[in-house]
């Protein structure tokens, strides 16, 4: 009898300790009250990861003494040391150049499965109904999502990049990089044109961007488009 018991108090610590170690939080646009969805949250002592839900909030395994790393495409990554498990509230400045961000990891190749194997492995669907509905298994086909846009997006920037464009099209600086917004290509266009046609297509679409009036070839114009 007293074994059970021992046992019991044993999960009931084990399982408050595992608790407290769970870090929660909001991220948000700035100063202002706009919440931000799918910022990819990262423990890189760990490698633990997470993603903010539609309403800018986050749940990530952690420690004190642990530093995490906040990103979202267009804006400033964040970088905060745990001095406690507090919720936090972050604020990530838009970045005004967006060209060839990257969000996860350096710009070495990038390889999720190797990376993150529990999160391919907590998405895969069970026959138990926690597996398929539970929480860490939505959020790991979440982040699963995530990786393989962050995938697509690699290999977009491997061809269509700053130092490709530029030699095809006369623009630099801000206006190179507003047409690359602009005018960025799909993967599957990639993949079915060769490079000879995808100097055909650059070259006809800076004559649409240059037949634009000025002030709309900026940044803050294209999510409009």
């Amino acid at each position: 009898m007293s074994s059970r018991i021992f046992l019991i108090l044993f999960l009931v610590i084990t399982g408050s300790v595992q608790a407290q170690n769970i870090l929660r939080g909001t991220v948000y646009e700035g100063k202002s009250s706009r919440k931000l969805s799918n910022v990819f949250v990262r423990d890189i002592n760990s490698k633990e990861v997470a993603l903010t839900d539609n309403s800018g909030n986050f749940s990530i395994r952690t420690v004190i003494n642990h530093t995490l790393i906040f990103s979202s495409p267009g804006y400033v990554s964040d970088t905060l040391y745990l001095v406690d498990l507090s919720p936090k509230h972050i604020e990530l400045s838009f970045r005004n150049i967006t060209l060839n961000t990257v969000n996860i990891t350096s710009s070495r190749s990038f390889n999720p499965r190797e990376e993150y194997p529990d999160v391919y492995e907590k998405s895969k669907f069970a026959l138990s109904p926690s597996r398929i509905f539970g929480k860490e298994a939505k959020d790991a086909r979440r982040l699963k999502r995530y990786f393989e846009r962050e995938t697509e997006e690699r290999q977009i920037d491997s061809i269509f990049n700053a130092a490709y464009v530029s030699s095809v099209v006369p623009l630099k600086g801000q206006d190179l990089e507003n047409f690359m917004s602009l005018y960025r290509p799909t993967l599957a266009f990639l993949k079915k044109t060769p490079r000879s046609s995808l100097t055909l297509y650059l070259n006809d679409s800076y004559k649409k961007f240059m037949a634009l009036p000025p002030e709309k070839r900026g940044l803050q114009n294209l999510s409009a488009q």
